[in-house]
């Protein structure tokens, strides 16, 4: 098990300390607090009040997106024309419910359209060459494209030839070139000057959709009903949920935990989620069952089951969604086991800065969870590759700090297609560049990786007395939500704590004890995996916890535990 490392947020200079003081004092809340605030940026009262009430005012106007004007004229016009509009959308969790969202409010308003998602496995990510000739030979003259597209040159040009328009809906890093759409909206354009650069595919047709509605007049609340998908795709796709994206997940998630649509309800249901829905429970409750469709069969399913508007058509899909992601999980745990055997009983793969692995059989719908397992235990960047088609296809997942699409890139004379951001990424190569692209890359990563780099590390809010832990401070804690990448669950440390009564340890991997510090309450702290840290701090030694604050429900009766992320002995 790698030791992890503490990074605690560096301590105020004298002018924060002021800032926080004065914040503390005009929001009648504990310094602690106030520092928490300051941390992320919030510095006054005003600012206060944005970051804990966000209004739907405060999202961006959707024109100030390049090309957007150009994208609502076109969507008229087809309407106007009664053209035949096709909604194509990726066949992850951000594209279905970008299709449900964009395909499912049009409906209601123009019948002559359908949406498509692309084969994972027979046509692969973005827009295909197959997905252009359906098009095609039924007939639709606009296509609108959500969370791709925006690299796809050559089937865009191809598509022009045949009659067929693209509105472009997404937010991946363009390449050099920008297809020849009617429109291209993506705030990662250089060109584009819209305020936010983080929304999810989801987000930048969610933005088309308000520009439409504002432009034909029509309520934007009936745009709102579908921002329950917006907010699964937020978190699914782990974007920064600062800015734009906390008003969209926060009223998301109102919507989420008010009145989900029909499918999400079922799924809900399915998933076994209690209690109220947050990001967490979002990502690991529906994100992958959504994606448990594509990764196994196909995501329309998803797509079927989010649009579902009777009850029991909406739970005979969710439930077979749900045997979809029973069976994901098998070949994750098969594959996962597969890949670190590899590495354990090769020196090479052991020594290296890098993890690239290829097997022929593996299942390309779970690669990239393989990856991540295999980052949770080794903690580098990692390609895990299969075959499909003849090529060796993979997916890439990194580390805090290490850009491993840049590094991907840096391949590119190696690869047939590649494509995705900073910390995740898709690849394609030839079979014989398998062992030429592990050498290279593995060059690239050694040359640029910092050594702390490759050590998994906690980031650590404050440092905190267990005595300042009470319900009003929880209270307020819980209203600096929603939480996630940019606004992360706050974490804290605290010192010299001792054991009160005896360690439980759980299944032999989760442990559960009670703590003090000094003449502070006893708090209950559960370790999940933590397990092996039960030898260790039975003698009754003091040690050190890190840990974030959440509310146990148990038989109606709530208390505050730590869930803790890591403990260090004395």
């Amino acid at each position: 098990m790698i030791e992890k490392r503490w990074i605690l947020h560096p301590s105020f200079n004298s002018e924060q300390e002021q800032v926080a003081q004065r914040l503390a004092e005009s929001l009648k809340v504990s310094p602690s607090l106030a520092t928490l605030l300051v941390q992320r940026g919030i510095l006054d009262f005003d600012q206060s009040r944005d970051f804990f009430r966000p209004e739907i005012r405060h999202l961006h106007d959707p024109f100030l997106m390049a090309d957007m004007e150009k994208a609502v004229e076109r969507l008229i016009l087809a309407i106007d024309s009664n053209e035949k509009i096709l909604v194509y959308g990726d066949y992850d969790v951000d594209g279905t419910t970008s299709v449900a969202m964009f395909y499912g409010f049009l409906k209601k308003i123009y019948p002559n359209l359908d949406y498509y998602i692309p084969d994972r496995y027979e046509e692969g990510y973005g827009v295909s060459w197959q997905g252009v000739d359906w098009a095609e030979a039924n007939g639709y003259t606009l296509i609108v494209t959500l969370d791709c597209g925006v690299k796809s040159v050559d089937k865009v040009t191809a598509a022009l030839e045949k009659g067929i328009d693209f509105i472009i809906c997404d937010h991946h890093r363009p390449g050099d070139e920008l297809p020849p759409a009617v429109a291209v909206l993506d705030p990662k354009r250089n060109d584009c000057l819209y305020p936010y650069k983080e929304l999810t595919g989801c987000g930048v047709g969610f933005k088309l959709l308000q520009a439409f509605c504002m432009k034909q007049g029509l309520d934007p609340e009936t745009l709102y009903d579908y921002l329950d998908l917006l907010v699964v795709s937020i978190a699914s796709d782990i974007v920064p949920i600062t800015g734009e994206n906390r008003v969209l997940a926060f009223y998301g998630l109102q919507r989420l935990n008010a009145q989900p649509r029909t499918g999400i309800k079922a799924l809900i249901q399915i998933s076994g989620i209690s209690g109220a829905l947050d990001i967490t429970n979002v990502v690991f409750g529906l994100g992958p069952r959504i994606n448990a469709a594509g990764r196994i069969k196909h995501a329309k399913e998803a797509v079927r089951l989010l649009l579902s508007e009777i009850e029991e058509e909406a739970i005979a899909f969710a439930e077979e969604i749900n045997k979809h992601n029973s069976e994901r999980r098998n070949f994750d745990s098969s594959i996962t086991e597969q890949a670190l055997f590899m590495i354990e009983n090769d020196e090479w793969f052991s020594n290296a800065k890098s993890t690239v692995l290829y097997k022929e059989d593996w299942h390309k719908g779970v690669i990239g969870i393989v990856a991540s397992r295999c980052i949770e235990k080794y903690h580098r960047p990692t390609i895990i590759l299969t075959q499909s088609h003849g090529k060796a296809a993979g997916s890439a997942r990194s580390v805090p700090g290490f850009d491993v699409y840049e590094a991907i890139e840096e391949c590119a004379d190696l690869l047939e297609q590649y494509g995705g951001h900073t910390f995740a990424a898709g690849l394609t190569l030839p079979l014989d560049n398998v062992e030429a692209f592990r050498m290279r890359f593995n060059e690239i990563v050694s040359s640029r990786i910092q050594p702390d780099q490759l050590v998994p590390m906690i980031n650590v809010d404050m440092l905190l007395e267990l005595e300042a832990i009470t319900p009003k401070f929880y209270n307020i804690l819980r209203q600096m939500g929603p939480f996630g990448p940019g606004n992360m669950t706050p974490v804290f440390e605290s010192r010299n704590i001792t054991l009160v009564g005896r360690p439980m340890l759980m299944k032999e991997k989760h442990i559960k004890f009670d703590v003090k510090q000094n003449y502070s309450a006893v708090f209950t702290a559960v370790g999940f995996g933590m397990g092996h840290f039960y030898p260790d701090i039975v003698n009754g030694r003091p040690f050190s916890i890190c840990y974030c604050l959440e509310e146990n429900n148990f038989r109606d009766k709530k208390t505050l535990q730590l869930s803790l992320k890591d403990i260090k002995l004395h």
